[in-house]
């Protein structure tokens, strides 16, 4: 039985690079999918670009729509998406011309499909980035070592669409969406499938921020997250998560404190502090 894919194109004045994203699925030797183009209030000329690709090929859909963010555009491409499979792509990114081949060749009994990925910038390979491991695709380990151990750009993945059934992204955050659309898909323990190729093609073209600065970005950006979850799945998650970053964080901290405050300035403890002052009660009944 032949599956259906939708992909999801959130655009946001990336005219640069839409015509690249866009060529990348034309060139799939996979033919049966949809490309769902969201452009989220763009000012350039996203809209004259995604025109011109949906008369190219009738598999491209245009959606316009008032500016709403990533997660918004993301939505949007969701209600209108009729495959069994989703592929989220941002516009500024590549898929290899095998990714739906090769993702699909086994069987369709695998309701998470999981590629290796690469990341350039200015047309570069860089790397030294981690692989994704097989024992990453598990609730336990998204759910704790994301953004600690690992972290899976979201266009590795194929997904079934069953495991988005009532998901939507959070309009209210700013970061961490994608680790809650992960822990979602993963909730229920989905038979998943590694494809130990790079067929994903990610572009970085900021600079990397320091160690010191990415940690405490992941410490904030936790605490803002944590309350979602306890909204979604309970107080059992919340803790059981607050009580795992309590231990990470404070064993961490502890022994890059030195280090940290003379880069920071002491931010890495304020944040810290932060973290604790919010999870106070946590941390009595831990202590």
């Amino acid at each position: 039985m032949s599956s259906k894919v939708s992909i999801i194109v959130p655009c946001y004045n990336q005219e640069n690079y839409l015509d690249e994203c866009l060529q990348s699925l034309l060139n799939q030797s996979f033919t049966d999918w949809e490309c769902i183009i969201v452009n989220d209030g763009s000012t350039d000329h996203t809209a004259d670009i995604a025109e011109k690709w949906v008369k190219k090929d009738r598999r491209f859909i245009y959606i316009d729509k008032e500016n709403g963010g990533i997660s918004s555009a993301r939505n949007a491409g969701l209600e209108k998406a009729s495959g069994d499979y989703i592929q989220f792509l941002d516009s500024d990114d590549t898929l290899d011309s095998e990714k739906f081949s090769k993702s699909l060749s086994e069987s369709t009994e695998y309701e998470l499909i999981v590629s290796q990925f690469t990341i350039y910038r200015n047309g570069q390979h860089l790397p030294g980035y981690n692989k994704i491991k097989k024992d990453y695709l598990t609730f336990d380990s998204i759910v704790f070592g994301w953004n600690l151990k690992f972290t899976i750009p979201i266009h590795c993945a194929l997904i079934s669409k069953r495991l988005l059934e009532g998901f939507r992204f959070d309009l209210t955050l700013q970061h961490n969406e994608d680790w809650l659309m992960w822990i979602y898909i993963m909730k229920d323990h989905p038979k998943a499938m590694l494809v130990d190729e790079p067929l994903a093609h990610y572009r970085k073209e900021n600079n990397t921020q320091s160690l010191s600065s990415d940690y405490n970005n992941i410490l904030l950006r936790r605490v803002q997250i944590l309350p979602v979850l306890k909204k979604l799945y309970g107080e059992e998650l919340h803790d059981k998560l607050s009580y795992h970053m309590i231990n990470v964080y404070t064993t961490q901290l502890i022994q890059l404190k030195s280090e940290f405050n003379k880069i920071t300035g002491g931010k890495v403890i304020s944040c810290y502090l932060a973290f604790k002052k919010y999870y106070y009660k946590l941390f009595q009944k831990k202590n």
